[in-house]
């Protein structure tokens, strides 16, 4: 089906009116991005960790915190998007050090001692596999850069497909300048989901069993130097939920019926 027609469906059904729904969905944004950067919790212990406030058995603990933090970062976004605050540099940062609040390390750099959990820009250059990020020195001005174009596109009068795009290329292109020490991926794909919650559209995830894929939409992206690779990687994960999602809602509508009884669950 259209991604556009899914959106249409997946609102005109009122899922996220459900009781709960939203939450669910929160926890499962936070479980596959957390899993995604080396979590273990799975699905189930990540749930009872933010519903109940129980780690899980055998697990580490910066694990836990992982989890708890990237939740408490992603409840603040959703405020400041009920707000239609506006994209500053000041506001990614603040993204990231809530991300990393309580598992971030501190860099003695040729700068100085710096806090990675103060949202503070990284002063070394990175190497990751094939990709070399921008030099360091560059990273505050791409990042001031990329939250004016954000700022100035966001309140213009976009279609669907525009909203969309608009998110898909704001998390490609912060992850791509990587400005942080830790949880730039945690960060970008928050900011994704920042830009749909203000366009009130429904939240994309990336699921942790195509992380390989989305590593290499990514990789593919920078090195043909084409937005359409990650755009149509994206659309894959939205529509793989979006119809996981209206498929689960309409069962509950009219649940599969067994031999002399109904199947609630």
């Amino acid at each position: 089906m259209d991604i556009i027609k899914l959106i249409e469906r997946y609102q005109h059904l009122g899922i996220n009116q459900v009781i709960d729904h939203e939450k669910f969905n929160l926890i499962s944004i936070v479980h596959h991005s957390t899993r995604i950067e080396g979590s273990t919790l799975t699905e189930v212990e990540t749930q009872v960790l933010l519903t109940e406030g129980l780690t899980p058995k055998g697990k580490p603990l910066h694990e836990s915190l992982m989890v708890t933090d990237h939740y408490a970062a992603l409840k603040y976004a959703l405020e400041e998007a009920k707000a239609n605050s506006i994209i500053t540099t000041e506001f990614i940062q603040k993204l990231n050090s809530l991300i990393v609040k309580n598992t971030a390390s501190t860099y003695n750099t040729v700068f100085g001692t710096i806090n990675a959990a103060t949202g503070a820009f990284r002063k070394g250059n990175v190497v990751a596999g094939e990709t070399y990020f921008p030099n360091f020195n560059k990273v505050e001005t791409l990042t001031g850069n990329l939250a004016l174009d954000l700022a100035e596109r966001m309140p213009q009068n976009l279609s669907i497909r525009e909203k969309l795009n608009l998110s898909y290329d704001a998390h490609f292109n912060l992850v791509s300048i990587h400005p942080f020490y830790d949880g730039n991926g945690r960060t970008s794909r928050l900011l994704m989901n920042y830009i749909q919650a203000v366009h009130h559209l429904p939240f994309a995830i990336v699921h942790n069993e195509t992380k390989t894929d989305y590593y290499q939409a990514l990789i593919d992206t920078r090195k043909q130097e084409d937005i359409a690779i990650f755009r149509n990687f994206m659309d894959n994960e939205y529509s793989m939920h979006l119809t996981a999602e209206i498929s689960k809602f309409e069962e509950m509508q009219h649940p599969k019926k067994g031999k002399g009884f109904t199947f609630l669950f």
